[in-house]
């Protein structure tokens, strides 16, 4: 019987953050699919099988988003609120990798519905 599989969605503009993220995955011996989007806008694509996105086989339901908050154009914060609005995205669990510690944005954060924050160190 074939395995279900659990991708993994970095939604990540920086690639030195991107990689850090990988070799910290690779540690802990995670051995999923790993799906990155660089921008909300090709974040929501993804998550709702749009544009360049539309065969669902490009685009799995994650398991798990790891959701930077400061991306350019539609910034991470809009992207928590579509996916926590969305019926058939809400139960993914979002975790935050941010470079901001912001009080105001980890309360808005978990205030969404995230299941975890973590500051990136600088």
């Amino acid at each position: 019987m074939k395995q279900k599989q659990h991708p993994l969605l970095i939604i990540e503009d920086s690639e030195e953050d991107f990689e850090t993220l990988i070799r910290a995955i690779d540690k802990v011996k995670i051995s999923e699919p790993i799906y990155r989007c660089e921008d909300g806008e090709e974040a929501l694509e993804f998550l709702f099988h749009q544009g360049e996105y539309q065969d669902e086989s490009l685009a799995p339901r994650p398991s798990l988003i790891i959701l930077d908050l400061n991306l350019p154009g539609t910034d991470g914060r809009e992207v928590l609120v579509e996916i926590k609005q969305s019926p058939d995205l809400q139960t993914i669990p979002v975790v935050i990798f941010s470079t901001s510690a912001n009080l105001k944005d980890i309360d808005e954060c978990y205030r969404y519905g995230i299941s975890g924050y973590l500051a990136k160190p600088m």
